[in-house]
């Protein structure tokens, strides 16, 4: 069996007596499209900040590639692969898009050669390139604070992927998203290369069960199923974490989920 591109063992995030992430182990092979799910303050965001290094685990070890990687800061956590989108956009709004992403190429390629031209023109056909992936190349000239928010998404996806990622961790891409925008970004993210691992906490399951390969399903801070998206779909136990019992079904019926949005 070939070895999981990202490995959680007896991870753990405690606030006090708040166990906010519990004893959670998880693989995640190389290639996989992998959600993770579950109730407002399952904590899930709290574990995508475990894994990036946001914030240290207070247990568990965290590897990436067979490498361990839990006490490493953040940034060196970057250069081995991992890169994320946050909840929250961190774009650079009076920038224009095609800005934002060079930026985030140069960054990646940073080195006292930097400002030699033929390094600045390889980073801008680089981010053009990113541009045309997540089809915004006909925006490159328009400033950030113009795209609408679906077209933010698009390009913090672009920057993400400018930082050239082996893992990338998506968090709540689809939030505030038509269902038309929605849609996009599914259709972008499964164009994306099985050299890019994704790893997506949404709150949409419309979005997850399009594009997840297996899911994850987190229930007060501890894995309640790991499985392939016909199982979670079966399960009476994710349909109880969810909605309760007694309660109508997560999903419409055995072959498609539900719209549900849980804030």
């Amino acid at each position: 069996m070939s070895q999981p591109l990202l490995s959680l063992s007896g991870v753990c995030r405690h606030f006090g007596a708040l166990k906010a992430v519990d004893d959670v182990s998880l693989d995640v092979p190389a290639g996989a499209r992998h959600a993770l799910i579950g109730p407002n303050g399952a904590g899930k965001s709290t574990l995508f900040k475990l894994i990036t290094g946001a914030m240290p685990v207070t247990a568990g070890r965290v590897a990436l590639a067979g490498a361990d990687i839990t006490r490493l800061p953040e940034h060196q956590r970057a250069r081995r692969g991992i890169s994320q989108t946050l909840q929250h956009s961190s774009l650079f709004l009076t920038q224009t898009v095609l800005q934002n992403v060079l930026l985030a190429a140069q960054r990646q390629h940073s080195s006292r050669h930097s400002l030699v031209p033929r390094r600045q023109a390889g980073a801008r056909e680089r981010a053009r390139a990113l541009l045309a992936d997540v089809g915004l190349e006909q925006r490159a000239s328009t400033p950030v604070a113009a795209l609408s928010h679906g077209e933010r998404r698009q390009v913090e996806v672009a920057v993400a992927l400018a930082c050239e990622p082996r893992l990338l961790l998506l968090d709540e891409p689809a939030a505030g998203m038509s269902p038309a925008e929605s849609a996009r970004l599914v259709a972008l993210l499964k164009s994306l290369p099985a050299s890019v691992t994704l790893v997506i906490v949404e709150h949409d399951l419309d979005v997850v069960f399009a594009l997840a390969t297996s899911v994850t399903v987190l229930h007060l801070g501890r894995v309640l199923l790991t499985g392939s998206p016909d199982e979670v779909r079966a399960s009476a136990a994710v349909q109880e974490a969810y909605l309760g019992t007694g309660r109508e079904s997560l999903f419409t019926d055995g072959s498609g989920p539900a719209h549900l949005e849980v804030s």
